[in-house]
């Protein structure tokens, strides 16, 4: 069978307001190319609100319509979020199929979703979306006959299938947050777990394709960690949705935990953001977050400003953040380098990595403890810990046990306190 190439129309508005509209068609021409889709014509207004009833203009409807049969596309991508009475004037005054960013949107994160987890938080997050929108479905609008008898004509209309679509959409999503509720107690099982080892936890969060999980990589394999912890790293939108959490261990063995997490997009649905809120709040009890920015986008700023407000809307607020300018040999910036709160870095280079784990190291073993024990030779296991979990900078043996100068957590300080002979 001969595979169906999707050709599209892309159509905006532009508020007066709006000094992004330029990047976000851009973007929208991006999310329809990482879906394979082909943009073949575009279409934008300046207004002071979106039509209520079209979204554009009635005029700009008969334009689009135009636009759609000379370039032989077979679909018009809207450049927000339609409501269902938009969406069924639009298909009705354009006699093709219609989609907006949202649907864009739930469509590749559906087809990158890998882990079960990922799976259904996309899956709730289209359900949700589509719940409202059953009305303009024409093929649900038809009744369904009640059950008769003895031959006679149908009594009752019966229920419309509309009810039992939605009924059907209602169960699978009461379903699906069933499902995410489990999968958060055990994230907050292990958040306590790790909490109990002391262990810090690093998130990075940033625009979708600024490099997080190619800094992840180049942490890894700087730091030592065998190619099978690398996790999944591509120069599309959203190569990453699911949360990978790995240990990076330092040569002074100092340890935290770092978490990758899904990139950010301007006009990220809402009912995607809350499903996946229980994912974000790696984020959220981090004790550090590395902000990557790509700074060889024109649009960094703004791309900074949608992340902060993403972050905001699932009560990420007041993690200490150091900002990772990654890309810098794009950008024609200097770099490697670092100020108080940044670090300039090219991952794919793999240059600037020691300036930034001497920035992760100076924020998170800030309260790191310096001291002298002496543990008795009958607490070899002390001992042992202390090699695997702290930094020791001295060993001695002495009549009563063993002599060591160490650098330790304040967690373990206060756990061992017992053989601690001086400062």
């Amino acid at each position: 069978m001969e595979q169906l190439i999707e050709k599209a129309i892309i159509v905006g508005v532009q508020l007066q307001k709006d000094t992004h509209f330029e990047y976000s068609m851009e973007e929208l021409r991006n999310l329809a190319e990482a879906l394979g889709v082909e943009v073949v014509g575009e279409l934008h207004q300046n207004l002071d609100r979106v039509n209520p009833a079209h979204y554009i203009g009635t005029g700009k409807v008969d334009e689009a319509k135009m636009l759609y049969e000379e370039a032989d596309a077979n679909l018009i991508i809207f450049n927000d979020e339609l409501s269902p009475s938009q969406i069924r004037n639009l298909e009705e005054e354009l006699e093709c199929k219609v989609i907006d960013r949202t649907m864009l949107i739930l469509d590749i994160f559906s087809r990158r979703a890998r882990t079960r987890e990922a799976q259904v938080q996309v899956e709730l997050a289209q359900l949700q979306y589509m719940l409202p929108r059953l009305v303009g479905l024409r093929a649900s609008l038809g009744r369904q006959g009640g059950a008769s008898s003895g031959g006679l004509a149908n009594r009752g209309a019966g229920e419309t299938k509309l009810e039992l679509d939605r009924r059907k959409i209602e169960d699978q999503i009461t379903k699906l947050r069933r499902e995410l509720d489990q999968v958060k107690e055990q994230r907050t099982t292990q958040r306590k777990q790790r909490l109990k080892k002391g262990m810090p936890v690093v998130s990075l969060v940033g625009y979708t394709n600024a490099g997080k999980s190619t800094i992840m990589n180049s942490l890894l394999s700087k730091t030592g960690q065998d190619a099978d912890k690398q996790v999944f790293e591509k120069d599309m939108l959203f190569a990453t949705l699911d949360t990978s959490i790995r240990q990076i261990r330092l040569e002074d063995n100092k340890t935290f935990l770092l978490s990758d997490t899904v990139g950010f997009v301007s006009r990220l649905p809402h009912h995607l953001v809350k499903a996946f809120r229980s994912t974000l709040e790696e984020a959220r009890n981090a004790d550090l977050l590395l902000h990557v920015v790509d700074v060889s986008n024109d649009e960094h700023d703004y791309m900074m400003e949608v992340t902060d407000a993403t972050l905001q809307d699932v009560g990420v607020e007041n993690v200490p953040t150091l900002y990772v300018y990654n890309k810098s040999d794009l950008a024609g910036v200097m770099y490697p380098r670092k100020s108080a709160d940044a670090v300039w870095i090219s991952a794919k280079e793999e240059a600037g990595l020691d300036e930034l784990l001497e920035s992760i190291r100076s924020r998170l073993f800030a309260n790191h403890v310096m001291c002298r024990m002496e543990i008795p030779f009958g607490r070899g296991d002390v001992v042992a810990y202390l090699n695997d979990h702290a930094s020791i900078k001295e060993t001695e043996y002495g009549e009563e046990g063993t002599l060591i100068t160490v650098e330790l957590s304040r967690a373990d300080y206060d756990r061992y306190e017992q053989f601690v002979v001086g400062k």
